[in-house]
C-alpha cells in the first residue's frame, strides 16, 4: 500500500523543481553564511529538493496541499524533529544529513528538536537488520545518550556561531531531548491502551524489514517488533508538548515514520508529515555506520578532526559535487563555480578541500579545523613549523597507532640512544645499520650518523617533542621530560 503513495510523493517532489510562486520566499532572506548576492530564495522544500537533501515526503497528497503553505516564510514557525538512538557514544557521518535537515529547517525560521532515544535504544531498531541487536545495558544507554546530547548541542552551537549571519529571517529554536524522560515513566498497560489500538498489526507485519526477520531462522522478538510503536509514541508526545508536525529520518526510517504519522493523525485528527534524507554509503555502496564497521565518528575521541577532514578530502570527483550540496550551506551557484575551477585545476583538489573544511568546522569548530590543517601540513608536507606547534593530543591523534614514549633527556644522548630507548630498532649491528643506511628520520629529517648528539631545536622541537620514523610507516612520538627553560629556548 505504501509504495504507490511514495511514488506519487516522489513525482510531486520532482514537480517542485519549477518552484511555483507559492513556494517562493521573499528575496531579502539569507540562506547562507557567504556574502555573495543571489537570486530570491526558493521555498524550503524546493530548495532542499534541488540540493538532494529531501528524498521522500509522506503522505504525498496532504503534503502537496499543506506543506508549502505551512513552511512559507512569514508564517508561524513549524516544529520538526529527528531521532538518534544512542547505540554508541557518538554520532557518525551517516547521521550528519539528518542533522543538516534540522539545520535547514532552523535557517528557514522553524523550530527543531533533536531527540536522543535513551529508551528506544535499549530495544533496538530492527530496520535494515538481518539479526537482533545486542541488548544495550541501561547504564550504557544512559551514558551514550548523554554523550549524544552533548554532540548534538555542539553542532547546533557551531552552526549558530560559524554559519549563521544573523541577518534576514530569524534562526529557529533548537532543543535536544531524550525520550527516556517520558517513555521510562509510562506504565506498560497505559501505553498499550493509548497506542496499541491505533496501530494495525497488518500494517506492521507487511513491512519488508519485519517480513524478512519473521521468516529468518532467528525470527523477531517482541521488543524489536514494538520498536515502531515506541517511536510513533515519541512523535505523538512531541506533537502534544512541542507542536511537532514533521519527522525527519534516514531513507531506511520511512516505515517507522509512517507508523508515527498513523498514530498522531488517528489520535489527534491533525495532519503531520514525514521527510527522509538520503543514506550515505561507502565507495563500495555499503551503508556507513557502527554495524558495518566503517563509521566515521563525530566524537574526537573516536575520529580526530584530522581524520574527519581527510575522509572528505579523499572523496572522488564523482561524489564531491553532491556532497557539497548535502553537507554544506554553500549556495548552489558558488558550488557550481567551485566545480568549474576544479575542471581547470584538478590537481588542487579545491572542491574536496572546501568540503572537508566546511564539515570539519561544523563538527569541531574553528579550533578543530585549524588542528586538522596543522596535522595535514605536518604529515603530508613535512612542515616542521606545524609539527612544532602541535599539542601532545594532536600528535597522538595524528599517529594514533604509534607508540607514545616519555624519556628523560641526558647530556650526550645520541640518535642511537633515542632509537634504542624508544624500542624503535633492535639491539646490535642490525639496528646500527638501520640508521646508517638512511632508514631513520627525526622530525622529517633523515639522520645517518648513529653517534650524532641530539640537538635542541632540530632533533628536539621547542614543544619538547620528537617525531621518530623508522622506515616509511613506523612512527614513534617521543615526549622529553624535564627540559629546562633555557634548553627549550636553544
Amino acid at each position: 500500500m505504501a509504495a504507490p503513495a511514495l511514488r506519487a510523493g516522489r513525482r510531486w517532489l520532482f514537480g517542485l523543481r519549477a518552484a511555483s510562486p507559492r513556494l517562493q520566499a521573499p528575496g531579502g532572506r539569507r540562506q547562507s553564511h557567504d556574502q555573495r548576492p543571489r537570486a530570491p530564495a526558493k521555498g524550503l522544500l524546493a530548495a532542499q529538493l534541488e540540493r538532494g537533501l529531501f528524498q521522500e515526503i509522506f503522505p504525498p497528497q496532504a503534503a502537496e496541499e499543506q506543506l508549502p503553505g505551512l513552511l512559507e516564510a512569514g508564517r508561524l514557525p513549524v516544529t520538526a524533529y529527528c531521532g538518534f538512538d544512542p547505540t554508541a557514544d557518538s554520532l557518525h557521518v551517516g547521521h550528519l544529513l539528518a542533522v543538516q535537515g534540522l539545520l535547514h529547517f532552523q535557517r528557514a525560521g522553524h523550530n527543531v528538536v533533536a531527540l536522543v532515544g535513551g529508551a528506544t535504544a535499549r530495544l533496538g531498531d530492527p530496520s535494515g537488520r538481518a539479526e537482533e541487536r545486542e541488548v544495550l545495558p541501561e547504564e550504557r544507554a544512559r551514558e551514550n545518550a548523554a554523550s549524544l546530547r552533548r554532540e548534538l548541542q555542539r553542532l547546533f552551537d557551531n552552526h549558530r556561531e560559524l554559519f549563521w549571519s544573523g541577518e534576514g529571517t530569524r534562526l529557529g529554536r533548537a532543543a535536544v531531548l531524550d525520550n527516556a524522560s517520558w517513555l521510562e515513566r509510562e506504565p506498560v498497560v497505559g501505553f498499550l491502551c493509548a497506542v496499541g489500538g491505533h496501530l494495525r498489526m497488518g500494517t506492521l507485519l507487511s513491512r519488508q524489514s519485519c517480513k524478512a526477520r519473521l521468516s529468518s531462522p532467528g525470527g523477531m522478538g517482541l521488543a524489536e517488533f514494538l520498536y515502531p510503536a515506541l517511536q510513533a509514541y515519541d512523535f505523538l508526545h512531541l506533537h502534544r508538548h512541542h507542536g511537532c508536525r514533521i519527522q525527519l529520518g534516514g531513507a531506511d526510517q520511512m516505515g517507522n515514520i509512517m507508523s508515527g504519522h498513523d498514530l498522531v493523525s488517528k489520535v489527534t485528527g491533525e495532519d503531520v508529515f514525514g521527510i527522509t534524507v538520503p543514506l550515505i554509503t561507502s565507495t563500495t555502496g555499503d551503508k556507513l555506520g557502527k554495524s558495518a564497521g566503517n563509521a566515521v565518528w563525530l566524537n574526537r575521541n573516536r575520529t580526530s578532526p584530522f581524520e574527519l577532514y581527510q575522509y572528505f578530502v579523499r572523496q572522488p570527483d564523482s561524489a564531491v559535487k553532491r556532497y557539497l550540496k548535502l553537507f554544506t550551506f554553500l549556495p548552489l551557484p558558488e558550488i557550481q563555480h567551485i566545480m568549474e575551477m576544479h575542471a581547470k585545476e584538478p590537481e588542487k583538489w579545491g572542491p574536496q578541500k572546501r568540503l572537508a573544511a566546511e564539515v570539519t568546522k561544523l563538527v569541531h569548530g574553528k579550533a578543530g579545523l585549524e588542528s586538522a590543517k596543522r596535522c595535514t601540513r605536518a604529515l603530508y608536507y613535512s612542515d616542521i613549523a606545524a609539527l612544532e606547534t602541535m599539542s601532545d593530543q594532536e600528535l597522538q591523534e595524528l599517529f594514533r597507532e604509534a607508540p607514545y614514549v616519555e624519556l628523560m633527556l641526558e647530556p650526550g644522548t645520541t640518535v642511537l640512544d633515542l632509537c634504542r630507548k624508544a624500542n624503535a630498532i633492535v639491539d646490535g649491528p642490525r639496528g646500527y645499520r638501520d640508521i646508517t643506511s638512511g632508514g631513520v628520520s627525526i622530525n622529517h629529517i633523515k639522520v645517518t650518523d648513529p653517534d650524532a648528539v641530539l640537538v635542541l631545536g632540530q632533533h628536539i622541537l621547542n614543544n619538547g617533542l620528537s617525531l621518530l620514523r623508522i622506515g616509511k610507516r613506523n612512527y614513534y612520538v617521543v615526549k622529553w621530560l624535564q627540559l629546562s627553560h633555557e634548553e627549550q629556548k636553544c
